[in-house]
């Protein structure tokens, strides 16, 4: 494409825009405005195959997060100044926490109108402190500025998303006038004479050498004698990247022989594992399990985990060892009981490990975990098939194994993660989602429509009424979207999670500061964006609906509306069932 532009402004946006692309970028989340319409019309030029535009800010960020949790690749967002910079925040949290490459480019004000009084000008570089890996203040294109600036800008910029730990990247960019297509004379030729090899490469400008972490063979075999010698060795296995594990995962687990909680964003939850403890979160409910079983060694692979009870298991057992395993610098350790923090992927690990490793006999402790495990299922089969009301534990049960072949989960927090964690018998081979950096209700559904696009298959979302509410116009995102979102909302009128919590003793005022019902439905939020919507009363309602929405290849919306307090009850009383049980077997193990 000729470098043709009317005047600097389009032209230094194109060379940025142009260079995102050749290095690696496939992904630009546009919120109009005025102030950045040279990035957008760049973006028009240059990417326009690569677009996607959204009215709300804040919801194109959660798409652009999406988007890159799909492919590992920085996803970029473009807004215009003030507060439309700031309304990006609550994704970039998400992304810092989480480890996901973000790149947002958010147009500015020139020097001469910052700080002055000047209309939809507010200070930001720095808006978002911490939570930024790298940012830079880019001037106003200029004669006397190198155009190669733009260039060795984005690939620091894009490399800083990724390396050495992925996260977001704030590039701020000036603009003086015009902002539009208007011609304006400046000499081109001479500016990019020094682009002249360049322009006729489809190269980046500089291109990076991808930092390696590695596990040194000292390091290895100190870490093979301690797995060897473990008397009681449990593995953990929290968030993977990508959601799914791989063959040197498994080699290793094969190799310890010890039992694994896999969380439910592992992808080891039914991936013919046999050492993986589906229900280790009902499970702990045992007492006795949980003196018998306490870990003197405990490998945790990945991210944080979903369950409180197993965090607490992990704290009252006071390991010996606790070897934690994570390709980010973070602490990772809220109970602080890490002994040891190895910096390295699960792949680069496992590789180094298991071949230090020969296949051991399954440690005992493992036997009496799978049968638990296998009593867990049995009770909670038995109860869902006599339940009487749709319940979340009977959804998050069938939906885990009704999700068809291709598609992703997105489960949303508060109840639906927990829900899908605690009860779920399997959810592999399917990849699994959670914004679980900062684990808010905000912006789901937009990374649903993200994530989704940047996968190139369709989603599932498991989602509350109020994670809905809270993103309602992301629907907008659904209907314009190639691949299918099917989402299934639990509406039960308010923040169910709450419940659960102690606060739930506060008396009258719980109910109106803490439940906060709402009394809506939404049907017509469903016709207003173009989605199909069903609204299943009872199981076999919502598994007919669930498949006929699969099938028809559009964004669909199911409400299935439940009670919060007979949610809680339905759980108090699968608590008492899931104990008894575990208590008897556990007497007959014993007596026999």
């Amino acid at each position: 494409m000729p470098w043709n532009a009317p005047n600097l402004n389009v032209l230094a946006a194109e060379l940025l825009i142009e260079e995102l692309v050749r290095s690696g970028v496939d992904c630009f989340c546009i919120a109009p405005g005025s102030r950045s319409a040279p990035l957008a019309l760049a973006v028009a030029r240059r990417a326009a195959n690569k677009a996607h535009v959204h009215f709300d800010e804040r919801g194109a960020a959660f798409f652009a997060l999406g988007h890159a949790r799909a492919t590992g690749r920085p996803a970029v967002v473009i807004t215009t100044s003030g507060t439309a910079v700031a309304n990006l925040l609550p994704a970039v949290v998400e992304a810092s926490m989480d480890g996901v490459p973000l790149l947002l480019l958010t147009a500015d004000r020139p020097p001469e109108l910052r700080a002055a009084g000047a209309n939809q000008t507010i200070d930001q570089p720095g808006i978002f402190g911490r939570y930024i890996r790298w940012q830079f203040d880019l001037p106003c294109p200029d004669e006397k500025i190198p155009l190669a600036t733009l260039l060795t800008t984005a690939d620091q910029a894009v490399f800083r998303a990724q390396h050495p730990h992925p996260g977001p990247v704030h590039l701020n960019c000036m603009f003086r006038e015009p902002l539009g297509p208007q011609p304006a004379a400046f000499p081109r030729r001479a500016l990019l004479a020094p682009l002249a090899s360049w322009v006729k490469t489809a190269r980046p400008f500089t291109r990076y050498a991808v930092p390696r972490t590695s596990v040194g063979p000292a390091e290895a075999a100190t870490l093979a004698k301690l797995f060897k010698n473990a008397r009681s060795g449990l593995l953990v296995v929290g968030r993977l990247p990508g959601g799914q594990p791989d063959r040197a995962l498994r080699a290793l687990i094969r190799a310890l022989g010890w039992p694994v909680f896999a969380d439910v964003q592992s992808g080891l939850r039914g991936a013919d594992i046999p050492e993986a403890i589906t229900h280790a979160d009902l499970l702990l409910l045992a007492p006795v399990l949980r003196e018998r079983c306490r870990p003197d060694v405990v490998l945790h692979i990945g991210g944080g985990l979903v369950s409180r009870r197993v965090t607490d298991f992990l704290k009252e057992s006071e390991p010996k060892d606790y070897v934690l395993v994570h390709p980010g610098p973070a602490r990772l350790d809220p109970a602080h009981q890490v002994s040891l923090r190895v910096m390295a992927d699960s792949e680069t690990f496992c590789t180094a490990l298991a071949k230090r490793l020969p296949r051991r006999a399954a440690h005992t402790s493992l036997a009496l975990w799978r049968r638990a495990d296998a009593v867990a299922a049995a009770v909670l089969d038995r109860h869902m098939a006599q339940a009487g009301k749709l319940g979340a534990p009977a959804i998050a049960r069938w939906l885990a194994t009704a999700l068809p072949a291709g598609h992703a989960l997105l489960l949303g927090n508060s109840m639906p993660i927990r829900n899908m964690n605690m009860f779920a018998p399997t959810v592999a081979p399917h990849r699994v989602v959670a914004n679980r950096g900062a684990s808010g209700i905000d912006g789901l559904i937009a990374t649903a429509a993200g994530f989704a696009t940047g996968a190139s298959q369709p989603v599932t979302a498991l989602l509350g009424d109020l994670a809905l509410l809270h993103d309602l116009n992301s629907l907008a995102l659904l209907a314009a979207g190639k691949q299918p979102v099917v989402l299934l909302v639990i509406n039960n009128d308010g923040g169910g999670i709450f419940s659960f919590l102690p606060v739930a003793q506060s008396g009258a005022a719980f109910e109106r500061f803490f439940g906060t019902p709402h009394g809506l439905t939404f049907a017509a939020a469903a016709q207003q964006f173009g989605l199909a919507y069903a609204a299943p009363a009872t199981m076999p309602d919502l598994q007919a609906a669930y498949r006929v929405a699969c099938a028809g290849k559009r964004p669909a919306l199911l409400e299935v509306r439940t009670d919060r307090r007979l949610q809680h009850t339905e759980h108090m009383e699968l608590q008492r069932e899931l104990e008894f049980a575990l208590a008897r077997m556990l007497r007959s193990r014993r007596n026999g």
